[in-house]
């Protein structure tokens, strides 16, 4: 800091250099939304491993294929992945209102006149909703598992039937070691989940109001098991569970433990459109706008939720590319399960929503073994499995190489459901549609990248997946590079410094062969001067950046030309 001369002698002083070092983000964090066994809701969780993700969410289910995914998004290099849990709401039936359309009214009660809106959707617009109903009110259909521990009423910290093998003791306290233990109505508590014997036991907790203890409070902070069902704590010690008869274990269904009511932990019905971006969803950050709460990702799978085995391709895949234009995300779409063949593929991709450069879909899908159903072999979407090859290619070659060809190879996929040749590839590739393909001796591969605007009708400058993913890598880490550059006085001075930083960061990525060209100056260029930044931007508080940069496009089509050459003629 400047230093204020009071003495005559010698005074040292640092000067910073103006250097603020731009680093780049990660690229290859991977969004995936949709149902598991057990797991906060609507909660962006990060999990570094498969391990978190059983430990936290349950692992695989067989009524879910966010589990599928996740397993073949580690299993081909991934290594950072944000869930999201969610669950199904419906629309709230007030008393005299008709039933969703297709539901047959209460026993005993006549439909009135109308037909009540679809389920999850307002009532139209200028049109009240029925008496005692707010729009878009709605319920989950998932319930928490409900305990009643000798007076403490408890519930499972999360929805699904999971918690119906919760099982809760109460114990006190030895007297010899703790003598007022009656007196601060002291006791220890323990949760055993039965699905992953997992037991949790907590120490001297106590249902006094003040005491720093407080059951309820303990349990909300250290189980991640149960919590408090209302804010009443009962003013009574709960009374001590008896110990087991010899022949029977400590845990098993007897007067010994308290177990969940039976069947009130109830995992809710299969997802829709509007569990993802209904009514006030984005509003209230639920469903995919849960990842608004979420820092960084950069790749979004949304694997399969419905019945058959799709999503809502029609009204999810839109919404879904435009959320991740937003935040810098890249989105990748599996194939329908209709696309059985080639032309199937070649006729659907027409109705598959607005083409986008953020966005990719990948065709056909794979074939694995499922180990919840004795390994035989099923069809599941490849989002994970080519997430993962994405992530594995940004840290071996960087975000700039094309995640495709022989390197690009599917770890854990023994079949694809649609072989394909090489003609069939070449009907697919000019329309945007990157192909998995068997090759000899490289087995299964990703064969094709381009991005919804690969359409070669199109002339689209982003039709190459690694050419947009390159430029939300530049764009997501100058953003976060450049924050200092707020409220500086705005001239030269800081002019030169934004052109010093950003090029210092430029020049880096263009010796690690990120563009194209030979010299910097062929390859990027940062504008920052009088030039870009007139007065009138100065007065309004503005500074502008100019980053250009020349992208590396993939070589799709590698032409050789043999010629023969005829014997010299000697003279």
């Amino acid at each position: 800091m400047p230093i204020q001369p009071t003495y005559p002698g010698v005074y040292v002083e640092e000067i910073k250099s103006g250097v603020r070092t731009i680093t780049g983000v990660s690229t290859s964090i991977t969004a995936f939304i949709g149902r598991t066994l057990r797991g906060p809701i609507d909660e962006p969780i990060t999990i570094n491993n498969y391990g978190d993700f059983e430990r936290i969410f349950g692992g695989l289910w067989l009524n879910s294929t966010l589990g599928y995914a996740l397993r073949d998004f580690y299993l081909n290099g991934g290594s950072q992945a944000i869930i999201v849990r969610l669950t199904h709401s419906k629309l709230k039936q007030a008393e005299g209102q008709a039933p969703p359309e297709g539901q047959a009214p209460p026993e005993g009660q006549a439909p009135p006149e109308g037909q009540a809106p679809p389920e999850g959707q307002a009532p139209p617009e200028g049109q009240a909703p029925p008496e005692g109903q707010t729009p878009g009110q709605t319920e989950p259909t998932a319930k928490k598992a409900q305990l009643n521990v000798n007076g403490l009423n408890l519930e499972a910290a999360n929805e699904g039937s999971w918690g119906n093998l919760l099982r809760v003791r109460i114990e006190y306290l030895d007297v010899n070691v703790v003598r007022d233990a009656e007196s601060q109505k002291l006791f220890n508590i323990k949760v055993f989940d039965k699905n992953t014997n997992q037991l949790e036991l907590f120490r001297n907790v106590s249902v006094l109001p003040n005491h720093p203890r407080r059951v309820d409070k303990v349990l909300l902070n250290e189980s991640y098991l149960v919590r408090f069902r209302d804010e009443s704590v009962p003013t009574d010690r709960p009374a001590a569970h008896a110990d087991p008869t010899p022949d029977k274990r400590l845990w098993d269904d007897n007067d010994t433990n308290t177990k969940a009511e039976e069947n009130s932990g109830a995992d809710g019905d299969d997802l829709d459109v509007n569990d993802f971006t209904g009514l006030n969803k984005e509003a209230n950050k639920q469903g995919l706008y849960a990842l608004y709460k979420a820092d960084l990702f950069n790749m979004l799978c949304i694997p399969p939720y419905k019945n058959d085995g799709n999503i809502d391709y029609d009204s999810l895949v839109d919404p879904a590319a435009e959320f991740c234009k937003d935040r810098r995300a890249f989105f990748i779409i599996d194939p329908p399960t209709s696309w059985t063949d080639k032309d199937k593929a070649k006729n659907g991709i027409q109705n598959f929503g607005e083409p986008t450069s953020y966005a990719a879909v990948f065709f056909p899908r794979i074939k694995q073994p499922n180990p919840l159903r004795e390994n035989q072999i099923e069809e599941f979407v490849p989002c994970g499995a080519i997430a993962g090859v994405f992530a594995r290619t940004d840290v071996e070659r960087g975000v700039w190489k094309a995640p495709a060809g022989t390197e690009a190879t599917l770890t854990g996929v023994p079949q694809l459901s649609v072989p394909l040749t090489d003609a069939e590839n070449g009907e697919l590739n000019p329309l945007g549609i990157n192909c998995l393909r068997t090759l000899p001796a490289f087995g299964r591969v990703i064969w094709g990248s381009r991005t919804r605007k690969g359409d070669d009708r199109l002339t689209d400058e982003w039709k190459y997946i690694p050419v947009r993913r390159l430029a939300l890598f530049l764009e997501e880490s100058l953003y976060r590079g450049t924050q200092w550059v707020v409220f500086e006085p705005n001239d030269e001075p800081l002019w030169a410094q934004i052109r010093l930083n950003l090029g210092a960061f430029m020049h880096g990525l263009f010796l690690q062969g990120a563009f194209q060209g030979g010299k910097p100056e062929d390859a990027y260029f940062i504008k920052c001067d009088k030039e870009t930044t007139i007065q009138n931007d100065i007065n309004l508080g503005i500074v502008n950046i100019i980053v250009g940069f020349a992208p590396l496009k993939p070589a799709e089509f590698v032409i050789l030309k043999i010629q023969q050459i005829a014997g010299q003629i000697a003279v």
